[in-house]
């Protein structure tokens, strides 16, 4: 049982302006509850206990929804990531890479997932660096593409796969046991050493790792999530919220 989270929440959302225009992403609400606090009461209920924030977009409005969670399950602690403006999310995991210590999950801040989901990350695998992923018909250039071998192992990971390469896709949740927590901090500091390491999404840093036979898949095919990217995935989204209860 993972018992820390990591979840990535500096960006505003730009994409969904103007909804996100006074309030970051993780806060729009659905069926009742902010994003966050959907994300955070999942994982409480997958055993987690102790969650990461990183924040950037409006971080003072962020932290007092946080403090305001009264959960006796969990501990929650905020990270600021000042240049969230400038920076992709590997910015947002090298500002929390002391956090990093044994095994942990990433969630990304805009990635709305079941408890059945958390369960099955939760169940493990043989993977020091486990992807969830998920299967389906076709995949649009803004699906985060996947190439992963008969045996689970991830091959390649990014949004420019072409549809011959791709078999899965990131649901953007992962999770980091053993010499995984250690291999993905190493390599978040060197990325971020880079002149480009900013431009970077932290999942290219996963592609890079991916050679090492270290990162494989978990899929959870078949279970429920949503990624709210755009305006139109609002919908989507609070049908799956509206089941939670």
């Amino acid at each position: 049982m993972i018992e820390h989270a990591i979840l990535l929440s500096a960006g505003q959302g730009s994409r969904m302006l103007p909804l996100t225009a006074e309030r970051p992403k993780c806060l729009i609400d659905f069926s009742g509850r902010s994003l966050l606090e959907w994300q955070v009461e999942m994982l409480a209920r997958g055993g987690v206990k102790r969650i990461d924030v990183v924040t950037g977009f409006m971080t003072d409005m962020v932290d007092e929804v946080i403090a305001g969670i009264d959960d006796p399950r969990v501990t929650i602690t905020t990270r600021f990531n000042p240049f969230y403006k400038v920076a992709d999310n590997l910015g947002s995991c090298w500002i929390a890479r002391e956090a990093m210590e044994g095994d942990f999950l990433i969630l990304n801040g805009d990635t709305l997932v079941s408890e059945q989901i958390v369960a099955k990350v939760q169940a493990g695998s043989d993977w020091p660096i486990a992807v969830t992923v998920d299967v389906k018909d076709a995949y649009d250039s803004d699906d985060m593409k996947v190439t992963r071998g008969p045996d689970g192992r991830l091959a390649h990971i990014g949004k420019t796969l072409t549809a011959e390469e791709t078999n899965a896709e990131s649901i953007g949740f992962l999770a980091f046991r053993g010499e995984g927590a250690a291999l993905f901090r190493e390599a978040v500091r060197k990325a971020m050493r880079t002149p480009e390491g900013v431009q970077h999404w932290y999942l290219k840093v996963i592609d890079s790792l991916a050679p090492t036979g270290k990162v494989g898949t978990v899929s959870i095919e078949g279970l429920d999530w949503a990624e709210v990217d755009f305006l139109n995935d609002i919908e989507i989204a609070t049908a799956l919220t509206d089941g939670w209860g």
